[in-house]
């Protein structure tokens, strides 16, 4: 089940809150003016291979996979978003709809509509 952390607050009129549990981290921007959702990142399957999609009101959509280069007696490397097109749309739909249970529904439907949204395109 996601829960929320705390998150720094680093941008001026931007707020920023995280939501995680063992497959999901969802990051929700708001606009502190306007109380609106700006955008959000969902990132899942975070311990195998570990995939990002986006969505912001004024850039649209965008889904990555994240490569951390890891490799056997390495140091981990910073992580960095790559193409990917794969997007596993009925497995991460279900997965959401029972890991955001307890969290707030207008974020909980937003996520769900833009998901459905990309899935189309």
């Amino acid at each position: 089940m996601l829960h929320e952390s705390k998150v720094s607050q680093k941008e001026k009129n931007v707020f920023r809150r995280w939501f995680q549990d063992d497959y999901f981290d969802l990051i929700v921007w708001y606009d502190t003016d306007y109380k609106s959702i700006l955008g959000f990142q969902l990132c899942y399957d975070k311990n195998y291979d570990e995939h990002a999609f986006t969505w912001n009101k004024l850039y649209g959509f965008q889904h990555h996979r994240i490569d951390n280069s890891r490799t056997l007696y390495s140091y981990p490397a910073t992580p960095i978003l790559v193409s990917d097109g794969v997007f596993p749309f009925a497995d991460l739909i279900k997965r959401f709809n029972i890991s955001s249970e307890n969290i707030d529904i207008t974020i909980k439907n937003l996520v769900i509509e833009k998901l459905t949204d990309y899935s189309k395109v």
